[in-house]
């Protein structure tokens, strides 16, 4: 920033008394946050570090006594975590490359191309956004079944290839090329799936990534829709395999399970911080674009 430019609060608002109370209510307010946020992360580490008498203590202790490391391999011995963390890639590969390339096409034949009910299909897709997830889960249940898709991985990657939001939110984005480029690519001979590959795709590559990282957070977090369209527990992701075999498991005790729990909690947090400054672009794309 240069010396002639205007931050949010100058100097001389600052110094008046009115907004510096109100400075320091909203620092107050955002620390009061952010330690709410963090709390359930530091119980569950700490946690998985305790006994299993300190974790029913009362009044119970936030830090433990003694660091407990026989819980983590306590907690291997109930999950196959190297397998749930391959069937997660496997699903998040699916996701990243099979959907977005129909959800690409999708978004870029209503943004570029000349269709004859382009106005009707951009108001169908837009009007899908208002239909609660949970009122067509059995719809796609009962579509999958009679596909003979349940049980295999084409059960995530179909449903995730007909995203209305996903595709709302590259077409606002291919709407702001400029239609130039294709008209010149159209001219020079090139096709409208060479300007989609070698034209669209690299200059929307912010979009795209924004787009990869939404994916691998669903498929990461999400356990009740494997959980429902998978019979075979081997090939049940990380969330999946921890609910069935951790969470809902009376015998385990809550030391080991928040060991594993902090476990598959590391790679999303690694995500995040390697990520961060693309997931709040992706946010900032959608709020102003959407």
């Amino acid at each position: 920033m240069s010396k002639h430019e205007r931050s949010i609060m100058s100097s001389f608002d600052y110094n008046k008394k009115s907004v510096r109370i109100g400075y320091f209510f909203m620092l107050l307010a955002l620390l009061v946050l952010a330690l709410t946020m963090l709390y359930p992360f530091g119980t569950t580490i700490f946690s998985s570090f305790k006994t299993k008498q300190e974790i029913f203590t009362f009044p119970p202790s936030f830090l433990p006594q003694h660091f407990e490391w026989s819980n983590y391999a306590e907690g291997f011995q109930y999950v196959n975590l190297v397998r749930g963390f391959t069937n997660t890639l496997i699903l998040f590969a699916g996701n990243a490359i099979i959907p977005l390339i129909v959800v690409g096409l999708a978004a870029f034949s209503l943004s570029q191309m000349k269709l004859p009910i382009r106005k009707g299909l951009i108001l169908f897709f837009m009007s899908t956004l208002m239909i609660p997830s949970a009122t067509y889960l059995i719809p796609n249940f009962l579509n999958l079944k009679s596909l003979g898709l349940l049980d295999s991985y084409w059960a995530f990657w179909l449903p995730a290839g007909a995203s209305a939001f996903n595709i709302m939110l590259l077409k606002s984005f291919f709407d702001g090329i400029h239609k130039e480029l294709f008209e010149a690519a159209r001219m020079d001979g090139a096709s409208e799936l060479r300007c989609f590959f070698q034209l669209a795709i690299p200059l929307s590559i912010p979009v795209f990534s924004t787009l990869l990282i939404f994916a691998f957070t669903h498929t990461w977090n999400d356990w009740y829709w494997p959980s429902l369209v998978l019979t075979t527990q081997e090939k049940y992701p990380i969330a999946s395999m921890v609910y069935r075999n951790i969470i809902e498991s009376s015998i385990i005790p809550m030391n080991v399970k928040f060991s594993v729990l902090t476990v598959i909690m590391i790679p999303p947090l690694i995500f995040f911080l390697i990520f961060q400054k693309n997931i709040m672009h992706g946010l900032n794309l959608s709020g102003i674009k959407g």
